[in-house]
């Protein structure tokens, strides 16, 4: 399965922006944003002072930063439009709701992990289950009645055991129901573009792929 191996920083860098890669370390001063913010390269700090980015570049940054939020490549990002555009409604937000309702973003909306790529090695490495059977794809999408649950073997891990305090005081989104002594959670609902909290504009990302 193809990754992404190198710094995580240099992706927010890029952005300009923090995408919430590592977590809990995102918001402390170790962060690469509070200490460099500027994109990475030998001319990243003069890249802030050319001249203003053209419209294809706006479109290209803000799919960009879509992308690296959620962790995924280019080959399956693309897969997630063109199913988005067959769908009802506006293609920007069905994109949104795609990958919202990925079982990695799930399994870090519901608090037991800290980013996306802990919820994503979680996931691969076999200790949630998905309607009561294992599954090892980060990828799977959830449907609205779906059951999502730390495996019954996994949970005397001392990871889960930690987890499993922190789950009782957790606020998760309307669209799904955590339990958290049982650690797991219900899929109520398709979740709204309006309520999912991320600082993109999708339409931009929908002018990048019609053009």
């Amino acid at each position: 399965m193809a990754r992404y191996t190198d710094s995580v920083c240099k992706q927010c860098r890029r952005e300009g922006m923090k995408l919430f890669l590592k977590g809990s370390r995102c918001l402390s001063p170790k962060c690469a944003m509070e200490k460099r913010a500027f994109a990475p390269g030998d001319h990243g700090r003069q890249a802030q002072f050319r001249r203003q980015v053209s419209d294809y570049g706006q479109q290209l940054r803000e799919k960009q930063r879509l992308r690296r939020i959620y962790g995924v490549l280019e080959q399956q990002f693309r897969r997630y439009y063109e199913l988005a555009e067959r769908m009802r409604g506006q293609t920007g937000a069905n994109l949104i709701v795609i990958l919202e309702t990925r079982l990695d973003n799930v399994v870090y909306r519901l608090g037991l992990a800290e980013s996306r790529a802990q919820a994503r090695q979680l996931v691969s490495h076999g200790h949630i289950d998905l309607n009561g059977r294992r599954t090892d794809a980060p990828s799977a999408l959830v449907s609205p009645g779906d059951v999502v649950a730390v495996r019954e073997r996994s949970r005397g891990n001392a990871y889960f055991r930690e987890i499993r305090e922190v789950l009782e005081h957790q606020t998760v989104p309307a669209w799904l129901s955590l339990k958290a002594e049982e650690m797991s959670a219900v899929v109520n609902a398709l979740p709204a573009r309006e309520s999912i909290d991320i600082p993109i504009d999708e339409q931009l990302v929908v002018e990048y792929y019609s053009r």
